[in-house]
Order: C-alpha cells, then structure tokens, then sequence
C-alpha cells in the first residue's frame, strides 16, 4: 500500500521504531539509521531473551520489515552523506530529544535545499519547544504526570500503571500518521515541512472525555471498583462459577439482552434499572444481582451462551490471551523467518490489507543494508570504503 515511499528513520528503542514500522508493514520502505559508535539502537541489548548479539526479541518486536544503515551523523563528512539519502526520501522520522533534531540536522529547514518535498516528523518526550525541550522523558513518567496512575487500578490503592507502555505506542502511531499526512499534502504541493508529536501530548490528548468533563465540570475521575466505566453499566468485571468475565453493555439495548440470556426478563423493566442513569445510581445492586446470577456457570459456557448477543469477554492471561483458539484460528500470530529462528513468531499489524499479503522480514542485522544503500543514491565502492575507514558509517 505504501510502495514507493521511502522514509529515513533516526530512531531507537520504543516510541519511534513502532511509528516507523507501522508504515513498514504498510509496504513502506523505511530505512533505520543507527550510530555504527554505540553499536546501532540500544534496543538491540535490551533483554531478558536474544537472538544472537546485538539482537534480541525487544527489538525485533519494534524493528521488522525494516532495513539498517550505519550512520553517525555527527562524524565529519556524514551531513554529506545524510543530504544525499534525504534527497531520495520522502520523509524522516526522529524520537530524538526535543532540542537534538536541530543539531543533528534533521530538520525541515536543515533537509529542503536537498529536497524540498521531504516531511519530518519529530516526535520528542515534551516538544521542540518551551521550558522542556532538553528534558528526557519516557512513557512511565508520562503516565504519571498526566493522571493515568490515578485511574488505574482498584480504589484505595496505590497509584498504578498501565501494563504496556500505551504512551509510547501510541504517540509511535500518531508520529506515523501525522507523517503520512504531511506526505500526502508535500505531494500534492511539492513542498515538505516539519511535524511534531510529544510523548507528553499524546498522553494529554489520550485523557479524552475525562478531560473534557474536568475542563467543563470540574468532575475529577477516579479509580472505578473492578474497571468500571466511569458511566455506563453494566460495564465491568463480574464473577462467574470460575473466575471473571468482563461484560459491556455500552448500548441501552444490551442490557435487556443480556437479562434474557440470565434468565432474569424482568430485570430489563425494572424501574430501578431502566436506563443508564439509574443503573448507575443503583450499581451496587446491578453488581451484586449480576454476580449471583452468574456463578450459575463458567466464563466458557456463559460465553457460549451470550454468543455475540452480548457483548462478553474472558479475563486472559498472556500464556491463555495469545493461545486462545480465536487468536490461533485466524491468523493472529505470525511467523517472521530469523537467521537463528525460522520459526520465530510475533503478533502482526493491527490493521489487514484485503488482496495484499503484508510483507514479513525479521529486523535486520545493525547495518545489514548500509552498502546495498549507499551503492543506490550512486557511491561506488571506493567512497563507501573511504566512509568506513573515516568513521562515517
């Protein structure tokens, strides 16, 4: 789908790499550029489990079907080199430090006289701007500051973070697709420009209609019993015969549905129960009458029984979420061939492509492509050995 876009990717570790992929597994052709001094992206020593040296599963989870060039851009000579590349992209994406994308010169206003239709998207821990462009950042301290810890969790207890770093991957996806759009347009304008995304205001933007109702209303929102929506019920974790199920009945019609499927009919007029409002006043009951309803069965045989009727899902583990006969049964988990693992198995995009099969190349070596590229935008084989001799890549 995106064949023929080539984006330069100054990148490492999470946030970055996984914008950048998602356009790789869209057909793009995105090409990492990794620092041959510090031994390419430090991702690749990232464990607990390797591959081999230098590669490990953390980092083919954020790196396939990309290539690798070696690069320092700050050595001598290596702008040259850096301009050159730039005039046969169409983009660049940085999760650099908000005051770096300047002094490395991978900038609009650095890159135009090269090619004046590139579009670089920076996405930087608070911005390239303001009082904390220079400040590091990472997803857990985003989630702290912007409230997210507040909401996790049971009440009364500690604050407590999301499980995966949301921040980071989602601010990964907004880099991605501020960048298409800002190449959409260079192509229609044949002219390029920089954009941004902040680790910081994609956790703030992520706050949604919780914000909205703090700025309009003064409502702060606060942990919920057993994941509660904040509003709506029946929407949350109830107990079966063995264990939970997770039930949302986000639509006024489910909730009849499912008194019918529970064998309470009349539940669906109660008047106490009527509608959303007094369903949320009355939640204590909604939950205690639910529960005892419930541990008539197991989770399996109530999910049987609701069979889409309902909108119902079981409480996973990872071993039993990625094991799951859906999950297995329709081509939810993949296999990238590695050189040490053929059968070497990750979730795939989030997205299908209906008549394209989505290419599936492991990550590559750290600089597996520097000379296959180089030999591309036209440096014969004396200049790439002159660039490695100097340090260059």
């Amino acid at each position: 789908m995106l064949e023929g876009f080539r984006i330069l990717a100054v990148e490492q570790y999470g946030a970055g790499p996984f914008g950048s992929m998602q356009l790789a597994d869209m057909g793009a052709e995105v090409i990492k550029i990794e620092n041959p001094r510090e031994g390419g992206d430090v991702s690749r020593g990232i464990g607990p489990y390797f591959l081999g040296e230098g590669d490990s599963h953390f980092f083919q989870s954020f790196n396939r079907n990309k290539r690798s060039i070696t690069l320092d851009l700050r050595a001598p000579g290596a702008q040259a080199v850096w301009h050159d590349l730039a005039k046969t992209a169409d983009g660049v994406l940085d999760n650099l430090r908000g005051d770096q994308p300047e002094r490395l010169g991978v900038t609009y206003d650095a890159l135009k006289r090269a090619n004046p239709r590139i579009v670089c998207a920076h996405l930087s821990a608070y911005g390239r701007t303001g009082s904390r462009a220079a400040w590091p950042g990472y997803d857990y301290l985003m989630q702290a500051e912007a409230g997210y810890l507040s909401l996790t969790g049971e009440p009364d207890t500690p604050p407590a973070r999301f499980g995966l770093s949301m921040i980071d991957l989602m601010a990964g996806v907004y880099a991605a697709t501020t960048l298409l759009g800002g190449m959409l347009s260079a192509r229609q304008t044949g002219v390029g420009r920089d954009v941004d995304v902040s680790l910081f205001d994609t956790a703030i933007s992520n706050l949604a209609y919780l914000a909205t109702w703090f700025l309009n209303e003064g409502h702060v929102q606060g942990r919920e019993p057993r994941g509660a929506h904040p509003s709506l019920t029946p929407s949350q974790l109830y107990r079966t015969k063995d264990g939970w199920i997770f039930i949302m009945c986000n639509k006024q019609k489910f909730w009849p549905a499912l008194c019918e499927k529970i064998g309470r009919p009349e539940w669906g007029n109660d008047p106490r129960f009527a509608t959303f409002p007094m369903r949320l006043k009355n939640r204590a009951d909604v939950t205690r009458l639910l529960d005892e309803a419930l541990e008539a069965r197991t989770t399996d045989e109530w999910l049987a029984h609701f069979a889409g009727a309902v909108p119902a899902a079981p409480v996973h583990n990872l071993q039993s979420a990625l094991s799951s006969d859906f999950v297995r049964g329709e081509d939810r988990v993949w296999r990238y061939e590695h050189p040490q693992r053929p059968d070497f198995r990750m979730v795939p995009p989030a997205f299908r492509l209906p008549g394209d099969r989505a290419p599936r190349a492991a990550a590559p070596v750290c600089g597996a492509d520097t000379n296959d590229v180089l030999r591309g935008i036209g440096y014969s084989e004396e200049q790439i050995a002159r660039l490695r001799q100097t340090g260059v890549v």
